[in-house]
């Protein structure tokens, strides 16, 4: 089934091209919207939504973000990009232009095997509060603070991230058959049963309520 006003993904299966598609014009009925266990490969293309808070995406094939995503999503605090296929520093810096973003979860992406990861998503989004489910300390914050100091010394990240992919390849995979290209549903862990459940109080209708719920068994 095409999905021709979300050009995320040629093909989108089952609840979630319907989910997918509502946004083009459900607009502000909702605080949270989960995405989950797709094959959705681009977050953009989003309407504008001032109401949208929470959105749920794990375990999906997400490699690319809009640069200008906050424009469209300016009030999303919260995150879940767990299980997805983002490699280098720089595809999260798009992040950066969503101005209420406090909760972000890049768990199970190799991205998160970058040196400096955590320190270089800090740097950039300044007003995280909890990242991979885990707060985001004062010390840390100084920490990044003063490792990327410079625009230098942040671009120099970026390259030394860069160095370890070469494009076409899944990373740190050496062969990759046709059933391993598909991601693998995670579990969630109990922090991030404690996310969903949170949401789940906030959502606004059964449907919204039933999908978190899945997120949580």
């Amino acid at each position: 089934m095409k999905l021709n006003q979300f050009k995320s993904s040629d093909s989108l299966s089952g609840g979630c091209c319907i989910a997918y598609f509502k946004l083009t014009f459900l607009q502000d009925q909702f605080d949270t919207i989960d995405l989950s266990d797709n094959e959705i490969v681009k977050l953009e293309n989003f309407p504008y939504l001032t109401r949208f808070g929470t959105l749920l995406i794990n375990n999906n094939r997400i490699t690319r973000i809009n640069p200008n995503i906050g424009e469209y999503l300016p009030k999303l605090h919260t995150l879940i990009l767990t299980n997805n296929r983002l490699v280098n520093l720089v595809e999260i810096d798009p992040l950066a232009s969503l101005p209420k973003l406090r909760t972000l979860s890049l768990l199970d992406n190799n991205i998160t095997k970058k040196p400096n990861y955590r320190l270089y998503v800090i740097h950039k989004l300044k007003g995280l509060r909890l990242l991979d489910f885990k707060k985001v300390k004062l010390k840390e914050r100084t920490e990044a603070e003063k490792l990327f100091a410079s625009k230098e010394a942040e671009e120099e990240a970026k390259k030394e991230s860069a160095k370890t992919f070469t494009p076409g390849e899944v990373p740190n995979v050496p062969e990759v058959s046709r059933e391993e290209q598909n991601p693998k549903a995670v579990a969630p862990t109990p922090e991030q049963i404690i996310a969903i459940k949170a949401a789940i109080v906030n959502s606004q209708t059964l449907e919204e309520v039933a999908r978190l719920e899945k997120n949580c068994i």
